[in-house]
């Protein structure tokens, strides 16, 4: 479940920032105006995170890691924005400053997010369960 979701947030979040990439400056200075945003936003992330921590304990399989991975570095995120919004907002600055890095990362977590979209969506085929092969026929028994 969590593959689906994070897969489809990563996508729609990733490509919009590459696609907005002229606006991001104008959102960061909008978003720091306010100490409000930090405050509440960091709390959102913060309690996604750990709800991800908490709920997927699973570090078996790719998706799986990269699924423990990001509710990990979610609720870090969301606790620096919560506890440093200061330091949270110079690092963001210094990355919109790098244009090309941030946009390789974007892509890079678009990505990831088509894989998890893929893996949480696509059905796993069942595999049939072994039958128990007896040396006596099974023949219908009188009463």
């Amino acid at each position: 479940m969590f593959a689906r979701v994070l897969g489809a947030f990563l996508v729609i979040i990733d490509v919009t920032a590459v696609a907005r990439a002229s606006d991001m400056r104008t959102v960061l200075s909008d978003f720091e105006a306010s100490p409000l945003w930090s405050w509440v936003a960091g709390a959102f992330i913060l309690a996604l995170g750990l709800v991800i921590v908490a709920a997927h304990q699973y570090w078996k399989g790719a998706a799986a890691i990269i699924v423990s991975l990001l509710g990990w570095l979610i609720t870090l995120r969301g606790l620096l924005l919560f506890a440093f919004p200061k330091a949270f907002a110079s690092v963001a600055n210094s990355m919109i400053g790098a244009q090309g890095w941030w946009m390789a990362l974007c892509v890079a977590f678009a990505l990831m997010g088509l894989y998890l979209t893929y893996v949480g969506w696509v059905p796993v085929p069942l595999r049939p369960e072994p039958q128990v092969v007896s040396a006596s026929p099974d023949l219908p028994r009188a009463a």
